[in-house]
């Protein structure tokens, strides 16, 4: 038996748990309070000590392109001549960041340089040398059209002019990216912070670790030059990280700091949470200490009263609780109650017993006295019909009494049998059989029976008419089948599922006028179907004769009841 899930809801132990919980709930909602405000208000400080590394990272790469600026038009008048590369490959050792410094004339052609300086034909014509020629001021980008340095850099270029204010070329500055953003070491950022340089399109250009970032969100580029800055959160790595973007070099460079932005429980796992842990703890104590007080005090007494009436119910009324005296006295005045009412119980179903006793031994007898009855009608009409001479009227007179010894028959199996609601169907049809066959024998040739049938209980509402069926079935062999020539009779009951088939077949010959007959036999076995709930039918079988058919739905069994024990139960 499957309990409901649902009931366990309202037993003691949950109802006291569910009311010390709602008294000491107050208490952990101000702790989760407290440590949810610690948490973002942690979070908000790593996100401002990320926005302003950003920003100290954006001021320095303005500051250091300034400077860059500076130091070229510095040198720009003075790079040229036999002493030109020499002078600019001292700049380069002294000043870090720089990973090349080119002097270039007004076509574009390598005048001097610091360093090694791949070939380009159209360098007089790239857009960045263009802008320099055409606006005379300092131009940086990050597509020069070659490569000037293994590592990736920038290049920031300013003009130069001759004496009489003519443009002569240009001086380049390769500045390395590393150099352009900030120390992941600083004491300023949080720990496990990482450093990454992005272009425009959204590419990375270098980062100090790639699991620490993932794509940029859309329209990060527009949000970043509109702000100053731009926050995200996004999964990388396996793991929750904040994210802040700041321009470098207007719209082509940007640098994005990432650090670790922690769940609420991941957070609280590193960090000391008196708000919450010593709520939960407390919370936690207070609910197993009314968990094992219920439990000890009252549930498992109720448990084992529960044993207790489950005995009860199953009979066993002179069952009794062994350990009254350590139960609490409130529920040993239950403990008494339950004995004084299986004592009441006891008593009653004595009393009920001697009732039902007295009562069966009136049906007995009554059930004696009407076979008695119906077998003084049976010799009466016998007599009768002795007395006379119209065949028809004999016959009638037969099937009257036949009828009345089957109905005999029935009260007979009733009070002979152990149970006065139920009989075995198998003994009775047997003897029923064996009954009509003999009651013709001695007027006509041997009739030979075989019968089979399975065993079913059935009541007497159900007996009488299944009794009087194959009477009138075994009645109409007899005349039609058997009269002059004896044969074999066949009977059948078989029980197939939910349905039971008792079948009467003779080896006679019938005739199609026989199968369509609609006598008063014909009547009988039809309404005897009716009130079964089943179908009867009458077909030519395989030996010629007539088979006798009643379908009928099989009662259900009844209940059987258990005698009761005594017994004590510690």
């Amino acid at each position: 038996m499957n309990e409901d899930p649902w009931a366990a809801l309202g037993t003691i132990r949950v109802r006291l748990i569910a009311a010390m919980a709602a008294a000491l709930l107050p208490v952990l909602v101000l702790g989760a309070i407290q440590t949810s405000l610690a948490f973002h208000h942690e979070a908000e400080r790593v996100r401002e000590t990320l926005g302003s590394a950003a920003q100290r990272s954006a001021a320095d790469a303005r500051a250091r392109m300034e400077s860059a600026d500076i130091l070229l038009e510095t040198l720009a008048p003075g790079s040229v001549g036999f002493a030109c590369a020499q002078r600019l490959g001292e700049v380069t050792e002294r000043i870090p960041g720089y990973a090349n410094l080119i002097r270039f004339d007004r076509s574009g052609r390598v005048a001097c340089a610091a360093g090694n300086v791949p070939s380009d034909p159209a360098r007089g014509d790239r857009p960045w040398f263009s802008q320099v020629r055409n606006t005379g001021d300092m131009v940086i980008t990050r597509d020069p059209g070659v490569s000037y340095s293994e590592a990736p850099a920038l290049m920031a270029v300013v003009p130069a002019y001759t004496a009489a204010g003519e443009f002569d070329g240009a001086l380049a500055a390769i500045i390395s990216l590393s150099s352009l953003q900030p120390n992941t070491a600083a004491a300023a950022l949080p720990e496990g912070a990482e450093v990454a340089l992005l272009d425009g399109a959204g590419n990375y250009l270098s980062l100090t670790d790639p699991a620490a970032f993932g794509p940029p969100p859309s329209g990060w580029q527009a949000r970043t030059q509109a702000v100053g800055s731009h926050v995200w959160y996004a999964n990388a790595g396996g793991e929750r990280r904040v994210h802040i973007a700041a321009p470098l070099v207007g719209e082509s460079l940007f640098v994005i700091l990432s650090a670790e932005s922690p769940s609420l429980f991941s957070w609280a796992r590193l960090n000391p949470l008196t708000g919450l842990v010593l709520p939960l703890l407390t919370f936690a104590l207070v609910l197993g200490s009314v968990f094992v007080a219920v439990d000890r005090v009252v549930v498992r007494w109720l448990i084992y009263l529960q044993r207790i009436a489950g005995l009860y119910a199953r009979g066993r009324l002179t069952v009794r609780p062994a350990q009254v005296e350590d139960m609490p006295s409130e529920i040993r005045d239950l403990a008494e109650a339950m004995e004084n009412m299986a004592d009441a119980i006891v008593g009653r179903d004595a009393s009920l017993k001697d009732s039902l006793a007295h009562k069966d031994a009136l049906m007995r007898e009554i059930h004696h006295r009407v076979k008695n009855n119906l077998q003084v009608i049976s010799s009466l009409l016998s007599m009768q019909q002795r007395a006379l001479s119209d065949p028809g009227a004999r016959a009638a007179m037969s099937d009257t009494r036949q009828r009345i010894s089957a109905l005999a028959l029935v009260y007979r199996a009733l009070y002979q049998g152990p149970d006065l609601k139920r009989v075995d169907l198998r003994p009775f049809l047997e003897e029923l059989t064996a009954q009509l066959v003999a009651g013709e024998s001695m007027h006509g040739p041997a009739v030979r029976t075989e019968l089979h049938a399975d065993t079913l209980m059935i009541d007497p509402d159900r007996l009488a008419p299944l009794a009087l069926f194959a009477v009138e079935a075994i009645t109409n062999a007899q005349k039609h089948a058997f009269s002059g020539r004896g044969g074999t009779l066949g009977v059948d009951f078989r029980v197939k599922g939910e349905e039971a088939v008792l079948e009467i077949a003779d080896d006679g010959v019938a005739s199609d006028q026989a199968l369509a007959g609609t006598g008063v036999g014909r009547t009988l076995m039809t309404a005897f179907a009716r009130q079964l709930r089943g179908r009867s039918e009458l077909v030519r079988n395989p030996a010629g004769g007539v088979t006798v058919r009643l379908v009928f739905p099989v009662p259900e069994p009844g209940n059987q009841s258990v005698p009761a024990g005594n017994q004590q139960v510690a």
